[in-house]
């Protein structure tokens, strides 16, 4: 269940940093950097599972600690890949040669990624609810 919980926990991560990216997707004023105004970068999760070595898992049972198992959020970070270029010389943030940085997020891309989380999240509650039912049973068992 710990592990289920862990992967619910970073999928639901995943899941807010997509809507962030979303709801940012025509932010042409993110950061200032050096005094100029820069567009919306794109936000990706790094997920990685938790290492548990024969020594983590022998000095949890010595000392009867909690041991974590999973998946853990290693960091967020941003995407590097050029920001888009669209002519319009009307925008208050266009360049001299009237070209509007706009942020590198994919809407379609955003979507499918976001798609892709809900349904590891639902495949996770899948899980869990299966491995209460099969405890609730065993808990049965022994009456």
């Amino acid at each position: 269940m710990n592990n289920t919980s862990s992967a619910l926990t970073a999928q639901r991560l995943r899941m807010d940093v997509i809507s962030s990216n979303m709801a940012n997707v025509d932010s042409t004023r993110a950061k200032q950097v050096n005094g100029e105004w820069q567009p919306y970068r794109r936000k990706m999760v790094v997920m990685s599972p938790t290492e548990n070595s024969f020594s983590a898992i022998l000095n949890n049972e010595m000392n009867k600690d909690k041991l974590e198992n999973g998946v853990k959020i290693t960091k967020i970070i941003e995407d590097d890949t050029p920001f888009k270029l669209v002519y319009d010389p009307a925008h208050p943030d266009a360049n001299n040669e009237g070209y509007v940085e706009l942020p590198n997020v994919d809407p379609l891309r955003e979507m499918t990624d976001l798609i892709s989380a809900t349904r590891s999240y639902e495949a996770n509650v899948t899980v869990f609810n299966a491995t209460k039912g099969m405890m609730m049973k065993a808990l049965d068992i022994g009456k």
